[in-house]
């Protein structure tokens, strides 16, 4: 699962409802670094601090600094993400020096791998919790103000599912749900194992009873969440736990739309295929690591999977779902790489045709078997990282072409985008998931967020499709409420 998959409006927590008034036991705002796990966990930090009398920061008390807590969700995936969380939170620390009664929060998986660490290079922080423990931050930080120094709790097992704390949901009209937690892939270059432990699958009365809740308070589309969503139930026993769960959610009434993220290649089974293609409302949009186009590389990564399995899989997957939008994840430059896997790598990426690809150069990370093995020159990844990027760029803007002149229909996610404001538009995403600002013709109404609008696609950007229709030229603008 990657944070680039997501917008800015799609990982930002929601303000507090109008004519909510005063401090509570302080104004808290939460800052995400990660992948939508992540998000989703910033949620639950935040439905807790507000059960115990906090209250969520406005836009203006953010940008103001005017807030009582900062929480900080990290991510230890990448390196650039620590780098990123040391750097923020050493900004912090003259926020703190202006206005000492200020308490500052470290959670997460980066938290839960560098726990001391953390106490000991940022003293100004009061509170370190992990993965398995957010319940346990409000009193954390209560004994931060009794004792005057940092409090460092991180669980090593899990007592219950983050999903059974309370949420404040970022989204009114989308909604993540977890429907595992872990992971029991071995891959030699990732940390996810040792910061989220062994894969536990929630029971899916549990998932599909959280679903009809979104689905009651507003939301139209949920995206299921796991670190390999597709091996959900294998541990009972049940591999087509997961396709019968897809169809479950196509029942529920008023769900319009199902994504799911993120999947394993290996255990990506005809049922799924068949129940995302069966059932309406579960979209035709697919995250798919191939990670290495090269055999050798994938076995170094112990990756379960060879590059012709992985191309069968997706030649099944387009089959029966020819509009499917699929996107992957690469690294670039892993342990002993030469230039022919990497030519694999490029050889596949063009056959497979992306919508689009995230490209990481490897970076070892303290703890994993890739971090022992001999490393690539950074000039030599950093060469060919370019020419990757090249290369996907060139087929997702020949990818997007292909909207043009049709007919997408668009969930509105947002009317304040970038250039939103002078170019009349809203933003959402079609049904498989593109991006899509959507022009309002003159004199017609504009949608609100969570309104359905068909439109004719008329420009393809270079990550995004332009809806810019005319009617009079016999284009199409509809709204579905």
């Amino acid at each position: 699962m990657n944070e680039d998959m997501m917008t800015e409006q799609e990982r930002t927590l929601t303000a507090p409802e109008a004519g909510q008034e005063g401090r509570g036991r302080g104004v808290f705002q939460v800052h995400t670094l990660g992948c939508q796990m992540n998000v989703h966990d910033s949620e639950r930090i935040a439905g807790v601090l507000k059960r115990q009398g906090y209250v969520p920061a406005t836009e203006e008390q953010e940008l103001d600094h005017d807030v009582d807590l900062i929480v900080m969700n990290t991510c230890a995936v990448r390196e650039n993400a620590a780098e990123r969380m040391y750097g923020t939170i050493g900004l912090w620390a003259q926020m703190k020096r202006e206005r000492p009664n200020l308490q500052i929060a470290v959670g997460g998986c980066m938290a839960q791998l560098d726990r001391e660490r953390i106490a000991e290079k940022a003293p100004w922080v009061d509170a370190v919790f992990g993965t398995k423990n957010i319940e346990d931050l409000p009193a954390l930080l209560d004994q931060a103000r009794r004792k005057g120094r940092a409090q460092v709790r991180v669980k090593e097992s899990l007592d219950q599912f983050p999903s059974q704390l309370p949420a404040v949901r970022g989204s009114r009209i989308s909604s993540w749900v977890a429907i595992s937690v872990g992971c029991n892939n071995t891959c030699t270059f990732c940390i996810v194992p040792t910061t989220r432990g062994k894969e536990r699958d929630r029971r899916p009365g549990d998932v599909l009873a959280e679903v009809r809740r979104c689905v009651d308070e507003g939301a139209k589309e949920v995206t299921l969440l796991g670190q390999n969503v597709n091996s959900y139930g294998y541990g009972v026993g049940d591999r087509y736990a997961f396709s019968k769960l897809l169809r479950a959610c196509g029942e529920v009434e008023g769900l319009e739309r199902v994504r799911f993220t993120s999947p394993h290649p290996a255990a990506f089974t005809d049922d799924v295929i068949e129940a995302m293609a069966q059932t309406p409302n579960v979209m035709h949009q697919l995250h798919f690591p191939l990670q290495s186009g090269s055999d050798r590389i994938l076995r170094a990564m112990r990756r379960s999977y060879r590059s012709a399995k992985f191309l069968d899989i997706l030649a099944r997957i387009r089959e029966a779902m020819p509009d499917a939008q699929i996107s992957t994840d690469i690294i670039v430059g892993f342990p002993g790489e030469t230039e022919e896997d990497f030519q694999r790598t490029l050889d596949i990426v063009e056959q497979a045709r992306f919508s689009s690809a995230f490209t990481f150069i490897y970076s070892p990370r303290p703890g994993t078997p890739a971090a022992a093995m001999e490393q690539v020159p950074r000039e030599v990844s950093q060469e060919r990282f370019e020419r990757l990027v090249a290369l996907q760029e060139r087929i997702t803007a020949q990818e997007l072409k292909k909207f043009e002149g049709r007919d997408v229909e668009v969930m509105v996610t947002g009317t304040t985008g970038r250039k939103d404001e002078q170019t009349h538009r809203v933003t959402g995403r079609e049904c498989t998931g593109v991006l899509v600002h959507v022009g309002v013709p003159e004199g017609m109404p504009a949608p609100q967020v969570g309104d359905f609008v068909t439109a004719t696609v008329t420009h393809a950007g270079k990550h995004n499709l332009i809806a810019d229709p005319d009617p009079a030229k016999g284009q199409t603008y509809a709204i579905r409420h």
